[in-house]
């Protein structure tokens, strides 16, 4: 395990410093919060230099670590509306290039994670429907099922991943129109 060293970590200061700040403003919409929460991360990173493990990518470290800073900012100035503020980043939440690549590994790894959560059968639907591009009567007459316990499944498992993966609704919208 290496070490990040001074030069290192410097570099990496200034040429993610800036953009760290858009996609934390994006969360928090006020440039000077977004700007302290990244010099926090970045005074955090430095502080657990020793302890990190720099063959990991230590870009994805700090965008997840000023996500969660963000929401919690959220959670703890309250100046917002949840509702609100999910369709707000429903519309506006957009992710420079450089960070597409980390949102995206993040984005999957929710995703499996949420369908792992789901009972066995829910999960084999919504694959089957999502994945495998089948209608409801299709996988019913596969699974044995009727259309009916289709669409509740379907459902079900709906539900479960807009609880699940809310910050990032946009972007699993964005695949998914991709995808058809």
């Amino acid at each position: 395990m290496q070490h990040l060293e001074q030069q290192e970590f410097e570099n990496l200061f200034r040429t993610e410093f800036a953009g760290l700040c858009f996609f934390a403003q994006k969360y928090v919409k006020d440039l000077e919060a977004a700007r302290e929460i990244v010099q926090e991360s970045f005074i955090q990173l430095w502080e657990k230099r020793d302890t990190l493990d720099t063959s990991r990518n230590i870009k994805s470290y700090l965008a997840t670590s000023i996500r969660n800073k963000c929401l919690n900012y959220l959670r703890d100035n309250k100046k917002f509306n949840a509702h609100i503020l999910q369709l707000e980043n429903l519309l506006e939440l957009t992710v420079e290039p450089e960070h597409d690549v980390l949102v995206e590994k993040e984005l999957h790894n929710a995703i499996q994670l949420a369908l792992d959560e789901l009972p066995e059968k829910c999960r084999e639907v919504f694959v089957l429907n999502r994945y495998d591009n089948l209608r409801y009567k299709e996988i019913a007459d596969k699974l044995g099922i009727s259309v009916k316990t289709v669409e509740a499944q379907m459902s079900k498992a709906l539900q479960h991943l807009r609880i699940k993966l809310a910050v990032y609704l946009t972007v699993l919208l964005l695949i998914i129109t991709m995808i058809k």
